[in-house]
């Protein structure tokens, strides 16, 4: 629960810097120094607010269940060799 609610608190933080900003960076003069920066500026803010976004639609979770599976599979497929291997060993003795 604790990473569900600094994931909210984050992502609420994160827009609220976005949207106190936004109106007052300069941008629109040409490549200047001011709006480099608040190019640079925004494009982190959004790598950020997206970062809390993915961390709080669970995207992280659904992935490694999904690759938990896989490994369990290739497993699961492995024993299943070394099982036939082994019958087919003992019924040549």
């Amino acid at each position: 629960m604790k990473k569900g609610i600094s994931s909210v608190v984050g992502l609420a933080l994160g827009a609220g810097l976005l949207l106190y900003a936004i109106p007052r960076l300069d941008v629109g003069q040409g490549w200047t120094a001011p709006s480099l920066f608040a190019a640079v500026w925004l494009g982190m803010m959004l790598v950020i607010v997206s970062a809390y976004l993915y961390d709080l639609l669970g995207v992280d979770e659904e992935t490694r269940k999904e690759l938990q599976h896989v490994k369990r599979m290739r497993r699961w497929k492995m024993e299943q060799r070394l099982r036939s291997k082994l019958v087919v060993r003992d019924t040549k003795r």
